[in-house]
């Protein structure tokens, strides 16, 4: 198995960006700018690595080569979105690796892009880029052309980082003591070894819920690779586990006013297989919550009075601030019912959010653009 972090360590030895690989300091798929230079970079590094992996680091600042983290990023429909704009599109892999230098919520962005063998190019015109442009890297940039020959350029150089990017037994318990050392002992932290391989470890701050056990604040991580699976800074989860999986469900709190209510969100079941390798499966669950139409029309119509308010700088009513708090949850409440322009228009509160003394709202505000990426996707 690679330990990721080790290997993002090697690959940032090459100081440059190059043919094989790529570094960000965050990215804006929210945006037709920033999704069409991802998708561009996506087929750029495709075509230029045909027989070997290559990689996207996200969350590094470039000139220094310093990391930085960006947040966790949970996105399993990604692929789709390579999908959609690409021909012969590559699979991709969106990991999220912990860093002890880095605050709790925060770690590196790995995209790895695995070998195609195969001429990838953009099905349709992305922001600027014409339709059936053909991208490769040339050093750091990624190119267009419209003539382009794979070749075998990277493999044998690409293989030896990953070759000294290999786990042992030292650096899996280093992992171990270091999350048991990072998590409190209100959060329980543990680990569970499957398949005789695999070390898992998990914290999460235990709640009883109408005689049903939640946890919140979850942590879990793949210590093998030092991969995090899975973050939650406020939602609810269930967890259990067999010999071969282990099972996260997650539930989102939402409700009118102060009349909230668990739905569940989405399954994940990490499966451990006896061959040395895992996969994820996410299964889907949601379904919304029924309100009274016209209550949500005047929740929306409010929203909007608040933003617009925030964005002229006009001072908000002591009434207004405390709706600001509910904000992100009213937001999601509305696009499900069909407000269609609900994330946009939370976007522009952002600032204003995030310089709320208490980071409460901004974190329900970072989690509400997860669960509206989410629902997206399906």
């Amino acid at each position: 198995m690679i330990n990721k972090r080790l290997l993002i360590k090697n690959l940032l030895s090459h100081n440059d960006e190059n043919s094989f690989y790529d570094k960000k300091q965050k990215l804006s798929l929210h945006s037709k700018e920033g999704k069409a230079k991802f998708i561009k970079h996506i087929c750029a590094l495709s075509n230029s690595n045909p027989t070997n992996n290559s990689y996207i680091l996200i969350g590094i600042e470039d000139e220094e080569n310093t990391i930085i983290g960006v947040d966790f990023f949970d996105d399993s429909k990604i692929q789709n979105l390579v999908n959609a704009y690409l021909i012969n599109p590559p699979k991709i892999q969106y990991e999220n690796v912990a860093f002890p230098s880095l605050p709790r919520h925060k770690v590196v962005g790995l995209v790895t892009i695995f070998p195609n063998d195969k001429i990838t190019s953009l099905v349709k015109k992305t922001w600027k880029y014409k339709a059936n442009t053909i991208f490769f890297r040339r050093g750091s940039n990624s190119m267009p052309t419209t003539n382009f020959e794979l070749k075998n350029t990277n493999q044998t150089l690409v293989e030896a980082i990953e070759k000294n990017a290999r786990n042992n037994i030292e650096l899996t318990l280093n992992g171990v003591f270091d999350f048991i050392k990072n998590h409190k002992e209100t959060y329980h932290p543990q680990y569970k070894v499957f398949k005789e391989q695999f070390v898992l470890c998990w914290a999460g701050k235990k709640t009883i819920i109408n005689e049903e056990e939640y946890f919140s604040r979850v942590d879990i991580e793949l210590i093998n690779e030092q991969v995090r699976l899975f973050f939650s800074a406020l939602d609810e989860v269930q967890i259990s586990y067999n010999s071969n999986s282990f099972i996260i469900t997650e539930y989102i709190l939402l409700g009118i006013d102060k009349n909230e209510t668990h739905y569940p969100l989405e399954k994940t079941i990490i499966n451990f297989k006896d061959n040395g390798k895992h996969d994820i499966i996410r299964e889907f669950l949601f379904e919304p919550p029924k309100f009274d139409t016209l209550v949500i029309d005047h929740i929306y119509a409010n929203n909007n009075k608040i933003v617009a308010k925030i964005e002229n700088d006009i001072a908000l009513s002591v009434t207004e601030h405390e709706d600001v708090l509910r904000l992100p949850t009213n937001y999601l409440i509305c696009y499900l019912y069909g407000f269609l322009d609900a994330p946009n228009q939370l976007r522009k509160a952002k600032n204003y959010i995030k310089n709320i003394e208490d980071k409460t709202t901004y974190i329900k505000y970072k989690e509400a653009m997860r669960v509206l990426r989410k629902v997206k996707y399906q």
